[in-house]
């Protein structure tokens, strides 16, 4: 569907919240303002699952949702549903982004400072300390790391492999798609682990990854900003990392940051293998830079 043919609908939510907003407590604001701002991701999550985004409970989210006027969960769903339409496209957000910009340049700063800025404090949440606490153990104890991402990611999945590998470990980039995966999956080892970049969707690269990672025993670090992450179940530690609103394009940066964070974790949590392997990777660029022998 279209970005016209979406704007074309009533969004009966929001005018609903434009004229009672006012009216909420803090906490139902706190429920109204999220579920604005993850419309599509609150059409797979349960009265848990939204109270547990917001910090509230799963009552507090039936009475704002009654607050604004609707008979229930399903009923706002509904509704959502019905204003969304089918699977919003990247042009959809880019138009939506773009919109919500109105071509300022001051706006377009503050909304990657401030989607940035939300994020980093969303990730470095007490949870999630002790997620990635849990995530540089798992890997210290594994002998390689295959880091899987594709679209976006797989541009960070490449990077954070060549970190891994200059700080000392056996690592490899699993972000092919189609049968090209299937080559670079080959490298997966028993007693490896895999950190996948995955969101809610179950594509078939994740899939065979995964299954792939079941068959050698491996485990699974997954970072995701999906409440309901396709791979949750098969992770033994999830790092919950945002990309912004759902409606809107995706912001790749807080994702890049908590990589970086697990790196260099595991960098200081092994000193010596990360400086034996930066010692011997100048001595490599030393031999490159020597002029070759004749001349």
């Amino acid at each position: 569907m279209t970005s016209q043919g979406r704007k074309a609908r009533t969004d009966r939510f929001g005018a609903r919240l434009r004229s009672r907003g006012a009216s909420l407590s803090p906490q139902l604001k706190v429920v109204a303002d999220y579920i604005n701002e993850n419309r599509r991701t609150v059409l797979g999550q349960s009265a848990l699952e939204i109270a547990a985004e917001t910090g509230t409970s799963d009552a507090t989210v039936i009475r704002a949702v009654q607050a604004l006027g609707f008979d229930g969960l399903k009923d706002l769903k509904g509704t959502l549903a019905g204003f969304l339409g089918g699977i919003v496209s990247s042009a959809d957000k880019m138009t939506s982004t773009t919109e919500q910009l109105a071509r300022d340049v001051d706006a377009s700063i503050d909304f990657v400072r401030a989607g940035h800025m939300a994020g980093i404090e969303e990730v470095t949440r007490p949870e999630n300390r002790r997620a990635i606490a849990a995530a540089i153990e798992l890997m210290r104890a594994r002998e390689g790391i295959g880091i899987f991402g594709i679209g976006a990611s797989a541009i960070l999945a490449d990077y954070v492999a060549r970190l891994l590998v200059r700080n000392g470990r056996h690592a490899y980039a699993l972000n092919r798609t189609g049968i090209a995966l299937g080559e670079q999956l080959l490298a997966m080892r028993r007693g490896d682990v895999l950190i996948m970049m995955g969101q809610a969707s179950a594509h078939r690269e994740g899939v065979a990854a995964l299954e792939e990672a079941r068959r050698l025993d491996v485990p699974m670090i997954l970072l995701t900003g999906a409440a309901s992450p396709a791979f949750g179940k098969q992770a033994q530690v999830v790092v919950k990392v945002p990309r912004g609103k759902s409606e809107t394009v995706p912001l790749h940066g807080v994702v890049l940051a908590c990589l970086e964070m697990i790196v260099f974790g595991l960098a200081a949590a092994e000193p010596e293998r990360s400086l034996r392997s930066l010692e011997r990777l100048h001595v490599l660029y030393e031999d490159i830079r020597r002029p070759p022998r004749g001349n």
